[in-house]
């Protein structure tokens, strides 16, 4: 893949998975702008501690915005766009907000693409938007499912994505991550919570332990979003990166332990768990469209990802806030 002088744009690129990203295109040699969500701190995220912040042009606005969107994407060949609202517990509380970010944002990333005539547009989904898996593997013409409001705000910015496909020739393809980890994620995903609390106090409070979850290191994630850019053949595609291997919360809570070095209380606790009908019982991605579209596989397993991520979380522990329960 070659990057060097592209001109590429990463909304979203202060959060977790983007500011990867962001450095992985620098690296890659790619002329590399941020869109980060303007706030009066003048806060950049994880950028501002990145060894590549001096090499990335950081603009501010706002995805609801269509100006500052416009202006963002202006000059850009290839747009990422990651900025979304993606707090499955606060969904329930300001749905609206998703709406706002998730859909009205993706609209406006997609018109402004669609005006400059950008070469490729990669738009993010999650794999929440299958819900409770009805069959598994999950493929990528698994029914959709809004099993939270954060769910169905994706569901519906993945289909305007698709209709700017169909209706306009928009060089669009949606990339469906399956729940990515590593450094930098917040306390809000369940990896940070796990670790966080252990190395703190021992005891891990969660939710319920038994649905399964498909886990895949964060740079894994990244490849597979830069693949996605440059192959001709993935545009109008939507394509899973998932490891193809489940694991349940709890599972997972006792294998960090043991990673760790040590023995692991785990503690159910009700305000962490979601609705009943709510929760999304199993994930288990099928990754057959990346590998053949895209040539991708996960070359980090999950316990060596897990290894990386607990090692960067006892370096920055005072990072998070191990007691205190994050929506």
């Amino acid at each position: 893949m070659d990057w060097r002088g592209k001109k590429v744009l990463v909304t979203g690129a202060g959060g977790f998975i983007g500011s990867h990203l962001a450095e992985a295109l620098v690296h890659a040699g790619a002329k590399t702008k941020a869109l980060i969500h303007y706030n009066a701190l003048g806060n950049i995220g994880w950028l501002a501690t990145s060894d590549c912040r001096n090499d990335i042009e950081i603009v501010t606005g706002d995805v609801c915005d269509q100006g500052s969107v416009r202006e963002a994407v202006r000059g850009a060949e290839v747009v990422f766009h990651l900025a979304a609202l993606i707090a499955i517990p606060y969904s329930y509380r300001a749905p609206e907000s998703y709406v706002r970010t998730n859909i009205q944002g993706t609209l406006n990333v997609l018109q402004a693409a669609r005006e400059l005539r950008v070469e490729r547009l990669v738009h993010t989904s999650t794999s929440e938007v299958y819900g409770t898996a009805q069959y598994v593997p999950i493929d990528e013409n698994h029914p959709l499912q809004g099993q939270s409001p954060y769910a169905a705000s994706k569901i519906g910015a993945d289909k305007f994505a698709e209709a700017f496909y169909c209706s306009f020739d928009l060089p669009v393809v949606t990339v469906r991550p399956f729940n990515a980890f590593g450094p930098r994620q917040s306390a809000r995903a369940v990896i940070p919570t796990i670790i966080t609390q252990y190395l703190n106090q021992g005891v891990v409070k969660l939710g319920r332990l038994t649905p399964t979850r498909d886990l895949n290191f964060v740079g894994n994630t990244v490849d597979g979003f830069m693949r996605a850019a440059l192959v001709p053949e993935a545009i109008g595609n939507v394509i899973n990166l998932g490891s193809g291997r489940e694991i349940s919360i709890g599972d997972l809570a006792q294998l960090i332990g043991r990673l760790v070095g040590g023995e692991i209380l785990i503690e159910e606790e009700q305000q962490r768990m979601r609705p009943g009908k709510s929760e999304v019982e199993r994930l288990l991605a099928d990754p057959t469209r990346a590998r053949a579209l895209l040539g991708w596989e996960p070359q980090v397993t999950l316990e060596d990802g897990l290894s990386l991520t607990i090692d960067w979380v006892r370096q920055n522990l005072d990072r998070y806030q191990p007691g205190a329960y994050i929506l």
